[in-house]
């Protein structure tokens, strides 16, 4: 019931998010193939653990099949990567609001599609998708591109959930709220940060090592029942 020897790959994997599930699924024993934009972070992460890695940027979506192909078989897919746009509708540029739908959901799509059927092959595959709390809540912070995209991903994940069940792959997404990264620390003001304090009931923000412990319990064998599912992860923001 373990997944020592299944393959990853990861993609916004030079991000706080993606390092901390590269380094949770490495320690499972899988075998990490980054995807990334940046070489820096994928050098590091191609000496810490090993990994592949895939220098790519995830809007040229014509090329990214390819780029992918190149690197064999893989049984887990962890779309990780994605921009945040904070434009609330009439501000709302709408060369950003196509670019953040080719990165945050256009990629996932080409992924699937390149990747599903060695998966289907082989009878076993994982998908993971990185949603957001903002699908769910209309976009505390977030602006309209980055809501609607997440909002797609979740019912992108359960499409391939109900086509895919009865061949031994799951998919399923994970929507973190606030998670302490460069979105957090970087892109909203220090109010920002302070009123979200406020308002999350546990007090804190996210840490990544807790949404790379999730991918790993969703990529797990034992998960292996779960799929068409959103797992929560905001610190009591929400609950249903």
């Amino acid at each position: 019931m373990e997944i020592t020897g299944k393959r990853a790959l990861v993609t916004g994997a030079g991000g706080s998010i993606g390092v901390a599930i590269c380094q949770r699924l490495a320690a499972d024993g899988v075998e990490i193939i980054a995807l990334d934009i940046a070489k820096g972070p994928l050098e590091q992460l191609k000496d810490k653990f090993g990994a592949q890695t895939i220098c790519a940027d995830l809007e040229n979506l014509e090329t990214l099949a390819s780029q992918v192909e190149s690197v064999g078989p893989v049984d887990i897919l962890v779309n990780n990567a994605g921009i945040l746009n904070n434009q609330k509708l009439m501000a709302q540029n709408l060369q950003e609001w196509h670019r953040t739908q080719r990165i945050n959901v256009g990629s996932a799509l080409v992924l699937m599609q390149t990747l599903l059927p060695g998966m289907v092959d082989r009878g076993w595959g994982r998908i993971i998708n990185m949603s957001s709390y903002a699908a769910k809540c209309g976009g505390l912070t977030a602006g309209t591109a980055y809501t609607t995209s997440k909002a797609a991903l979740t019912g992108l994940t359960f499409s391939i959930a109900r086509e895919f069940a009865g061949k031994g792959i799951t998919a399923n997404a994970i929507a973190p709220a606030y998670v302490m990264s460069p979105m957090v620390s970087e892109q909203l003001t220090d109010e920002q940060r302070a009123d979200l304090l406020k308002a999350i009931p546990v007090g804190r923000f996210c840490a990544p090592e807790e949404v790379a412990h999730a991918v790993a319990f969703l990529a797990s064998p034992l998960a292996g029942f779960i799929t068409g599912e959103v797992i929560d992860i905001n610190g009591g923001l929400q609950f249903d």
